[in-house]
């Protein structure tokens, strides 16, 4: 991702220094000339001009040790720019430890992914006043711009700057808690697509063969659930004037068009912690958030974090009613090898 906003940046005439642990990654993007190559943190400083601004592009984790290894090169009223995906109260207290040398911290939630270089990057920006205002240029060069979509209606007159695709939201940390909450309404969407095309697979159970004892729930009426929907080309015409058309519904359309049953996946799906954060900043806020909260909880169980309480739970069914556990799930859409 910030290789892609790399070349962005060159393609808007912008001067950038690329520095990676991975001195081939650096070097690849000086080979295409879209920047300069820096095989150091110290070299990386000492190759900008004052006021430097030096854009942070790594997993979370780690921002906090990048930081350190920058503050002993930097000069007062440098900025330090922290895009990827950190917790906000981290920034408020890296922005202290960075005020104390005279250095500025912006945060910048940014959201565009691997297609950024095309689509441009959606940006929210925590920070100070004076060095958001002088990193504008960097902005509008990663952002969408205007054109990127419909003027909403009732817009008019000069454009705003949300409108371009990047938006100051107000001081440190706010850019970061913006952006946390557009994933976790992102976790949400995904899950409400994941379980309606889940739905979908399994429209046909009627015309399956169902075990007939007492661990088998019976079928009201098995005529009700005999069709086989092809599921890849739902997602097809939803695309075309459906009110749930989206991005995340074009990408899925792909995918189900290269691996109509996604076999290349297990289904198991991490979280960053952008779900965690906003779930605990609702729980702070007293804010009703279930469909994240729920969202975030189907993830941890596609890891299995439920088994034990799987488990319990057939414990206790045999316990107080001797029921035993079937050996597989025989109904369509589910792994015939699979335990229950």
């Amino acid at each position: 991702m910030g290789a892609n906003m790399t070349r962005r940046l060159a393609a808007a005439g912008i001067d950038v220094i690329a520095y990676d642990r991975d001195p081939e990654r650096a070097a690849a993007l000086a080979d295409d000339g879209v920047a300069r190559a820096a095989s150091s943190v110290e070299e990386l400083v000492a190759g900008l001009e004052g006021p430097r601004s030096i854009w942070i592009m790594v997993p979370a984790a780690f921002v906090g040790d990048v930081i350190e290894d920058l503050i002993p090169h930097l000069s007062p009223n440098d900025t330090i720019i922290d895009g990827g995906n950190t917790h906000y109260p981290l920034d408020l207290e890296r922005a202290r430890r960075l005020g104390d040398h005279d250095v500025h911290m912006v945060d910048v939630g940014t959201s565009g992914g691997v297609h950024g270089l095309e689509r441009g990057y959606c940006l929210m920006i925590g920070g100070e006043t004076e060095p958001v205002e002088r990193l504008t240029p960097i902005f509008e060069a990663l952002a969408p711009g205007v054109d990127a979509a419909e003027r909403s209606y009732g817009r008019d007159g000069e454009v705003a700057q949300a409108e371009k695709g990047y938006l100051h939201c107000g001081p440190v940390g706010s850019g970061h808690f913006v952006k946390m909450v557009h994933n976790g309404i992102e976790y949400a969407m995904m899950a409400a697509y994941a379980e309606g095309f889940a739905l979908l697979s399994r429209a046909n159970i009627g015309s399956a063969s169902r075990a007939d004892d007492a661990e088998t729930a019976p079928l009201s009426d098995p005529r009700l659930y005999d069709y086989d929907i092809a599921v890849n080309d739902v997602a097809e015409v939803w695309r075309r004037g459906s009110v749930i058309g989206s991005w995340l519904l074009d990408l899925t359309a792909e995918a189900l068009v290269a691996d109509p049953a996604l076999d290349a996946y297990q289904g198991r799906v991490s979280d960053s912690g952008e779900g965690r954060w906003t779930a605990l900043a609702a729980i702070e806020t007293g804010t009703p958030t279930p469909t994240i909260v729920d969202a975030l909880f189907s993830r941890f169980s596609s890891r299995d974090n439920d088994l034990f309480a799987n488990k319990v739970l057939s414990a206790m069914r045999a316990g107080f009613g001797g029921h035993v556990e079937r050996a597989t799930d025989p109904t369509p859409g589910n792994d015939p090898g699979s335990t229950t």
